[in-house]
């Protein structure tokens, strides 16, 4: 359960950071420096990280993501689509409303945290991340 809910969270967070970057470069709006930002956490703050760095301590939470995900459904036997993906929303709608906290805390330049369009590009970029997980996650064959 642990290595299929990582698989699929690992997937699932890569295929979003590609997502949320290519958002920002049509739109302009800085949604995936916000999501790899981390100056604000202290240690971090100097910090010069690279953009692999950055982007694989997203891929740390979108791993742990994954996890709970598949110990979700395997625990409350929940293999049909509808409800995984029910599930995936209902563990992926807190990441969306990290978008306000993650806008005050940020040191670097991200967008202001009444930025509609730049909001609308976030949550748009986890909702692809909440579908993804159901997509990629494949449930233990019997035998």
């Amino acid at each position: 359960m642990i290595l299929r809910g990582a698989f699929t969270g690992l997937i699932s967070g890569i295929l979003m950071g590609v997502f949320i970057k290519a958002l920002e470069v049509l739109s302009g709006k800085k949604i995936y420096v916000l999501l790899l930002n981390v100056d604000f956490i202290p240690g971090f703050k100097n910090a010069d990280l690279s953009e692999l760095t950055e982007f694989s301590l997203h891929l740390i939470v979108a791993v742990l993501i994954g996890i709970m995900f598949a110990f979700i459904v395997e625990h409350f036997q929940l293999f049909d689509k509808k409800r995984q993906y029910l599930v995936a929303i209902g563990i992926t709608f807190p990441t969306i409303l990290l978008y306000f906290p993650l806008t005050i805390l940020a040191i670097k330049e991200t967008p202001a945290p009444t930025d509609a369009i730049a909001i609308l590009l976030w949550s748009i970029g986890h909702l692809a991340f909440a579908v993804f997980l159901p997509i990629f996650y494949k449930k233990k064959q019997k035998g």
